[in-house]
């Protein structure tokens, strides 16, 4: 998989899609050739992070900006709470496997991209009594996204000592 470099001369609506678009790439490119065991490996006690924990998590993450906020949608979770704010889909389940997880996950960012597709930068939307724009989520989803690009490549390279990317 090859990721594609953002455009450093685009207007800002592609600038920001780009972004975010490298960012999952990242993340896609930190699990890819791992197999189910490898993904759902562990950080280092006492964290249970794991690579398929962040990507349950940020298909969760996707879900809820770009479906619930954006979109107004009802949508339920995917993947459920252990009980802590912000931390569903962390928690790993016997019954889904990576390539479920995957396959979520790649579907809540199409799901995110029509959604978008269909909106301003401007487009303001609540989020717990406040407007927030589409240009804001984007920035805040491209934040996320970095983050936990940064945890996934410390995983990787307790798994198999792969870096860089």
């Amino acid at each position: 998989m090859e990721r594609q470099r953002p455009p450093t001369t685009a207007d800002e609506p592609t600038t920001l899609e780009a972004w975010l678009d490298f960012y999952r790439d990242t993340l896609a490119l930190k699990c890819e050739g791992l197999g189910e065991e490898q993904l759902r490996t562990a950080s280092a006690p006492p964290s249970a992070l794991t690579l398929l924990g962040l990507v349950q998590h940020l298909t969760e993450v996707e879900r809820a900006w770009f479906r619930r906020v954006l979109a107004g949608e009802d949508a339920a979770s995917v993947y459920p709470s252990t009980g802590g704010q912000h931390d569903e889909g962390f928690a790993l389940l016997d019954e889904v496997s990576a390539e479920q997880a995957m396959t979520a996950w790649r579907e809540e960012i199409a799901v995110a991209k029509r959604n978008c597709a269909n909106h301003t930068l401007d487009t303001t939307a609540m989020f717990h009594g406040a407007e927030v724009s589409l240009r804001w989520i984007y920035t805040h989803m491209i934040a996320e996204y970095a983050r936990h690009d940064g945890h996934a490549d410390l995983l990787r390279e307790r798994i198999d000592g792969e870096t860089g990317v």
